[in-house]
């Protein structure tokens, strides 16, 4: 009763923190301060800098303001990540039917291109004789990530709570981080999405939007949800319940609508990482496909026909929705 008593306190307390829509929010900080003094006759002295219209202009250094002071704090505040926390995700594989409402959900909330998907579902099969099955596939957030150790900037970086992050305003567009990345995880910023952003917006790269022509975008694990409190937006979008996210700290995972331990979630459901003899010790796992909820032949229905042919045989201009 003791140890029940505990799981159930602990439990609550994840859910308070996690949770479906609980919890402290967020605000921005206030506009960048002048550097010089309003109404001054000017320093005299001239500084040469470039103008927004690629034009050299000459302005007094009294006159000049600070640019953007929030957006280095919010760089600086996405770096230390947040305290004694430990993130970590699981995918039931088992409950997966490729509804696609975790990829545009994700989609929507980074404002990203139709083609390029930071989460993606594949279709797999683990050889010939056995069945085939979806398998969602975001960044892994790995503990020995071999993205951050090839970056020749610092523009990818991880955190003490697990998460790995691309600021976008350091990134040079080499792509190096894609070519290490075993799991393709990243997709490259070909160019700036056509939509008008607030004249007030700080850049974040905890949220990273709008992505940045020339330079590399990817799944993070939505930290700026996780700043106030809320999951990630393809857990609360998925309509099975198939994303669990939560903290190693607290032992604890939720997909919104149950709460489990992870530990025991683990060892009785054989749970697994992928690509695990890699060495790159991902913060994702699954649990294996068994007794699944779903025939694979859902996943084919009212698919565009741009995604459905990702899923056709290599080779063959056949679907590969097998025929009944």
């Amino acid at each position: 009763m003791e140890k029940e008593a505990k799981d159930s306190s602990s439990r609550r307390k994840f859910i308070r923190k996690f949770g479906l829509g609980l919890g402290s929010v967020a605000v921005a900080g206030s506009a960048a301060v002048a550097a010089g003094t309003s109404g001054s006759d000017g320093s005299g002295e001239k500084v040469t800098l470039l103008s927004a219209d690629g034009q050299l202009v000459e302005v007094d250094r009294a006159s000049i303001r600070v640019a953007r002071k929030e957006t280095r704090e919010q760089i600086k505040k996405s770096h230390l990540g947040i305290p004694g926390r430990k993130f970590v995700m699981v995918i039931d594989l088992a409950k997966c039917k490729n509804a696609r409402k975790c990829v545009d959900a994700c989609q929507e909330g980074h404002m990203l291109p139709r083609d390029h998907e930071w989460i993606k579902i594949q279709l797999l099969q683990d050889s010939e004789l056995t069945a085939r099955y979806w398998f969602p596939k975001p960044c892994y957030h790995c503990d020995s990530p071999l993205c951050v150790s090839v970056c020749p900037v610092g523009a990818t970086y991880k955190r003490e709570d697990g998460i790995v992050l691309v600021d976008n305003k350091r990134c040079i567009g080499c792509k190096f981080c894609m070519t290490a990345c075993p799991y393709s995880a990243r997709v490259f910023n070909w160019k700036d999405p056509e939509v008008d952003m607030p004249k007030d917006h700080v850049y974040d790269p905890e949220l990273n939007v709008p992505p940045v022509e020339g330079t590399v975008g990817k799944c993070v694990f939505c930290a700026d949800r996780l700043r106030i409190n809320e999951l990630p937006r393809c857990v609360r979008a998925c309509p099975m319940g198939v994303i669990y996210f939560g903290d190693v700290n607290e032992d604890a995972v939720t997909n919104g609508v149950e709460t489990l331990r992870f530990s025991s979630l683990m060892v009785e459901r054989h749970g697994y990482r992928h690509m695990e003899e890699l060495g790159t010790m991902p913060t994702v796992y699954y649990l294996p496909p068994v007794d699944r909820m779903y025939p694979v032949e859902i996943g084919f229905e009212d698919l565009d026909e741009s995604i459905s042919d990702r899923y056709k045989p290599q080779g063959s201009k056949k679907s590969a929705k097998p025929k009944k």
